[in-house]
Formats: C-alpha cells, structure tokens, sequence
C-alpha cells in the first residue's frame, strides 16, 4: 500500500531537498577536478586518468537500481541523508593517500574512493529528482519548470566546484583541500537533518520488494537507451580528452605553469558546466514547455538529439587537419564544445522531464532509479572510451568517438515515436 504523502508546504520541501543537492554537487565537482588535475601532474597517463573514475561509474549501475528499492522501502530523506554521509566518508578516506605508494597501488585505492562517492553521488541524485515528481504542481507545465530548475541549479552548481577543486589544489593542496571539503560537508548534513521540513515522504511502500527493478513502460526503457549514448557523447571528451589536450597546450612544465594550467583549464570546465545549467534552467521557455502534449516533447527530443550529431565530427575533422596543438584549433574547441553544451543540455532537460512525466508516481523511485542507472551505464562508456580512444588516436578519434555516441543516442530517441 502506498504511503506517500502530500506537502503542506511543497515549495519549501523543495527548496531544502535542492539546497541539499547543491552542496552536494560542489563536493563532486571540486572532487573530480582535484582528482583528476592532481594525478594528471604526478605523470598518470589517459588511460591510468579514466582508471580512476570507471568504478564511479559502475557503482552507479548497481546504485540507482538499488537506490529506487531503498527509497521505497525507508523513503527519500533516508537516501539523501545516506548520499551527503557517504560523500564525507569518500573524502575523508581519500585524504589518506600516501604519495609513497606504487602507481598501481594509488590508482586501486583513488578507485575504491571514488566508487563510494559515484554511490554517494547516485543515491542523492535519485532522492532529488524523485522528491520533485511527488511535490511539483502537475498544472500548467509545473512539473517542466521545476525539474528543469533542480538541474539546471545543479549542473551550475557542479561547474563552480570544478573551478573550486582546480583553485583548492593550486592555493592549497591536495590534502587540504579533500579536508575542508568534507567539513564544511559535515555541517550542512547536520543542518539538513536538523531543518528538512515536513513534505518529503518519508516512506513509498512498505511491501516493495527487489523484483521488478526494470520498467514496465517501453517508454522509459528506449528513453534510458537514448540517454545513455548521450552521456557517454559527453564523457568521451569531457572525462580525459579535452582537460589533457588543454593542460598540454596551456602549461609550460614548470610548476608555476602547472599551477596556472589548473586554473585555466578548471575554469573552462567550470564555464561549461555552469554554461549548460543554465541552459537546462532556461528550456521551459526555450521550448515553450506550457502543458504540452507528450508527443510534442518526444519530437522536440528527437529533433535536438539530432542537431548534437554534427558537432563532434566537425571537431574531430578540425583536430585531424591541425594533427596536432595549435591556437587556431584551440580556440574552435572551445567555441565547439560550447555550442555542444547548449544543445547537450536542452536535450537533457528535455529527457529529465520525460523520465518524470512518463513515470508514474506509485513506482516513480524505481523508474528515475533505472532511468539513472543508463546514464551511469554511458558515462561508464564515455570515461573508458574517453582514456582509451585519446590513448591510441588522440584528439581527433577521441571527438570522432564521440559524435558515434550522439549519433547512437539520436537513433535511440527516434524509436520513442513507436510507442
């Protein structure tokens, strides 16, 4: 029987659930940059780099299965207490490394931590946009805006704490900077525990068991394919591709110019990130998202699908013709990725609210759980091919590879017109 519950007070429910994910999101992002901006100066190579990040994915696989059953069981505040929890404990255990270990040693254990914090990570997203399908006003595209709000909020959020870690680890250190991260952590869990209103349901059902972890709506399925290509058309060269080729051409070797690299290329992540927040907070009015039918929204998703496709493979043809650094083919990467970013996150604010307004409420933590677990799956596919393509073409396979992803994503998005 199901025990969710309406809020008194929706708006402020929601206001302390997306203040929650905010801190949470800064943690990640300084901790992704710190971790791969300190490595990539010890020397590690492409391959070594996307190592580190490949059990955060996968443990996002079996998170976001998991986390639906768990927030059904014991509810979205339990989950979203467990997320901040487990992020403290990624941190406080990373600052244990000890420079004298072997590089097979250091990468093994970057890896446990990081796969704590990809579970961290995964059990906070899933509690966040799963609280705003049971608050938001379902009149008048409500439930558009909001959850185009939290994302887009997020993502910009995300992108300051890449500029952060990349500041944290040129002012302060690799040490400090995991440290101050994880008290200032600490405090605003306590916080959150302490002051999280009334209105987020504190149970879903009380006989949910593990069965049935994949959707029963063909529509969520083919959605979570086509999402899953286009994170992994992200991560190919965003994970290790782009922030290496830019920390080869910015810095001169030297430590100071090491230090000026890491902001630098810190910063152009950070824009980026925070570039395609906004974008996702603005593609309500972008797409004219009042009360639109569905159907008209599957459209909409298939078309923007297709006009990521083309970006990619111009990039990797420009990184061929250059076969190698140089100012002009810089100053297109930049250009290029900021134009894929914008279409990037109109479609993935556009796939957030289908994943929201295809589910339905009785078993929504389990479908945004599956949801979630294809866009762990291709940022799983994005960061190996990331280090592998970049490994053994360089740039131009690295972007080629990922205009492949896109284009799979695109056919994918086209079948949601079948159903």
């Amino acid at each position: 029987m199901s025990d969710v519950t309406a809020s008194a007070n929706p708006l402020r429910a929601y206001a302390a659930v997306t203040a929650a994910y905010w801190a949470f999101m800064l943690s990640d992002g300084a901790l992704r940059m710190l971790v791969l901006l300190h490595f990539n100066a010890l020397g590690f190579s492409p391959v070594q780099l996307a190592w580190l990040f490949l059990l955060y994915e996968v443990a996002g696989i079996v998170t976001n299965l998991a986390a639906g059953w768990l927030a059904a069981r014991f509810g979205l505040a339990a989950t979203l207490y467990g997320g901040l929890s487990l992020q403290i404990g990624a941190l406080v255990a990373l600052a244990q490394l000890d420079p004298a270990w072997s590089v097979a040693a250091s990468v093994a254990f970057v890896m446990a931590v990081q796969g704590v914090s990809g579970v961290a990570k995964d059990l906070a997203k899933m509690s966040s946009k799963s609280a705003v399908k049971l608050l938001a006003p379902t009149e008048d595209g409500g439930l558009f805006r909001w959850v185009a709000a939290l994302t887009g909020s997020k993502n910009a959020v995300k992108g300051f704490g890449f500029f952060l870690g990349a500041a944290l680890l040129g002012l302060a250190g690799f040490d400090a900077a995991v440290w101050g991260m994880a008290a200032v952590l600490a405090v605003i869990l306590l916080a959150v525990v302490l002051f999280l209103p009334a209105g987020l349901p504190v149970r879903m059902k009380s006989d949910e068991s593990w069965s049935g972890w994949r959707s029963k709506d063909i529509r969520v399925n083919r959605l979570s394919l086509a999402l899953m290509f286009l994170f992994g058309a992200r991560d190919v060269w965003f994970v290790v591709g782009i922030p290496v080729y830019f920390q080869a051409v910015l810095s001169d070797g030297t430590a100071e110019g090491r230090r000026e690299a890491f902001f630098l290329v810190g910063g152009f992540m950070a824009l980026w990130i925070i570039a395609y927040g906004v974008v996702q907070g603005f593609a309500p009015r972008l797409l004219g998202g009042k009360g639109q039918p569905e159907a008209e929204t599957v459209n909409k998703a298939v078309f923007w699908s297709g006009l990521l496709v083309p970006v990619p493979f111009v990039l990797a043809l420009a990184a061929l013709v250059a076969g190698g650094p140089a100012p002009w083919l810089t100053i297109l990467l930049v250009v290029g990725l900021l134009v894929f970013g914008f279409i990037f996150a109109v479609n993935s604010s556009v796939h957030s609210y289908l994943i929201l307004a295809f589910g339905s409420a009785e078993r929504i933590t389990r479908d945004v759980g599956f949801y979630y677990m294809a866009n762990a799956a291709g940022r799983l596919i994005g960061t190996l091919l990331s280090g592998v393509s970049f490994q053994l073409g360089g740039l131009p396979l690295c972007l080629a590879t990922a205009g492949v992803m896109a284009l799979a994503s695109w056919l994918a998005a086209r079948r949601l017109r079948l159903v």
